[in-house]
């Protein structure tokens, strides 16, 4: 479900949607030829997907609750069909900010206290998204945006200001985010997206951290699931903020170690045991989150199929350089020249790698993410220099399985 609440783009590539992605080709159910390949590889390093010394048998959880229960529960602003078309100027093309397998996505104005409809330019900015009609697997996902967003409050969240269910017609009324996607300002090029600097950088990353953080630690634990740069919000100071929630599950319960589940995502990040498996915990999340920080580093795509073949998978490219300080600088964006300390970058690859762990019991937790990029936040004292090409420190051996079949 995708679309990004940006002024300044518009765009029907998957590729560049912004806030709220859910275009056909980023939610896959994965084929099983490649789960195939990858079960056996998760088999050899013991079959376990959830915590370290859990051997629990998962279940499906508890009966989701209907519709109507989770319209009556949340606190949310029912707006009728009628407001949302005045808001938007009868949802005019020239107020479309992106569009995706959801539908499109507008821009609108309502008014701050009352919510109701005002003129362009005045009042509160909002990003309304319409679900395309034709589209079932929209509503599924339009409905688990209310029901996550309408419990949670976060400020690494986005924040959902209500909806509208009018007949046929559903749409989510979200608050503005100017700056739009992580992705957008990573990998596209012109004057309004500039490359982000070292400090954005990671000041996104660990206001994404923390929303993941939070999610994994809520009374009802939640995992995202679809973790990736287009999901990623910047506000006007570039504080990130999780979005699209149309592929979250509710995480394992009781003594449980995972949730089984049909295997959804976008190709490049999902984790390697959940694409074998179908086994679904928060360390599926903390791998999804290493690729996005990978990214980050290195300015390239988690997939990108425009470089030689030995370069398509960023995380297969970069993990052996990640473990060695004279071999990082091959990853690292040359944009963000003269912007880093090796200390720094070395620390940022660090966590990567973790999070990028093939077995998930190696993978840090995101309170422990949060924390190691806390301490990354512009360190007092700390020089920018180039980097070095004398020092090695190596880290753990992991392997990733390359996948088949796609």
């Amino acid at each position: 479900m995708g679309i990004c609440f940006s002024a300044e783009t518009k765009d029907t590539s998957p590729f560049h949607s912004g806030i709220i992605t859910g275009h056909t080709n980023t939610h896959i159910c994965l084929l099983n030829l490649m789960m195939r390949n990858l079960r056996g590889v998760i088999s050899k390093s013991g079959g376990d997907v959830g915590t370290q010394n859990s051997s629990k048998v998962s279940s499906m959880p508890a009966t989701p609750r209907s519709e109507g229960e989770i319209l009556q529960s949340s606190n949310l602003k029912s707006f009728s069909f009628s407001d949302l078309k005045m808001a938007t100027r009868n949802f005019r093309p020239d107020s479309v900010l992106g569009e995706g397998g959801f539908g499109s996505v507008f821009k609108g104005w309502i008014d701050e206290q009352t919510f109701a409809a005002t003129k362009p330019g005045t009042g509160l900015v909002i990003a309304v998204k319409k679900l395309n009609q034709e589209s079932f697997q929209g509503h599924r996902e339009w409905l688990a945006e209310v029901n996550y967003l309408g419990q949670f409050s976060h400020p690494n969240l986005v924040e959902l200001i209500g909806y509208c269910l009018e007949d046929e017609q559903r749409l989510l009324v979200y608050e503005f985010m100017p700056r739009g996607s992580l992705e957008n300002h990573l990998f596209r090029r012109g004057s309004y997206f500039q490359p982000l600097s070292w400090s954005l950088r990671l000041k996104a990353a660990l206001g994404a951290a923390k929303g993941l953080a939070f999610l994994h630690n809520a009374k009802t634990k939640v995992i995202y699931r679809d973790f990736k740069t287009s999901n990623v919000l910047l506000d006007s100071n570039y504080n990130a903020k999780l979005s699209d929630f149309g592929l979250a599950k509710d995480g394992p319960t009781g003594d449980k170690s995972h949730v089984s589940t049909r295997v959804m995502g976008t190709y490049g990040y999902a984790a390697p045991e959940y694409l074998a498996t179908g086994h679904l915990t928060s360390k599926s999340d903390v791998y999804s989150f290493g690729v996005v920080l990978l990214e980050m580093l290195s300015g390239r795509r988690a997939v990108d199929k425009n470089r030689p073949s030995n370069e398509y998978s960023l995380v297969e490219w970069a993990k052996p350089y990640l473990a060695h300080k004279r071999k990082l600088f091959r990853v690292i964006d040359n944009r963000l020249e003269g912007q880093y300390t090796l200390e720094g970058a070395y620390a940022v690859a660090t966590v990567a790698l973790r999070c990028i762990s093939v077995e998930p019991r190696f993978r840090p937790t995101m309170v422990e993410v949060v924390k190691e990029l806390e301490q990354l936040q512009d360190p007092k004292g700390s020089k920018p220099r180039r980097h070095s090409t004398h020092g090695t420190l190596p880290i753990g051996n992991t392997s990733y399985p390359r996948p088949q079949g796609l």
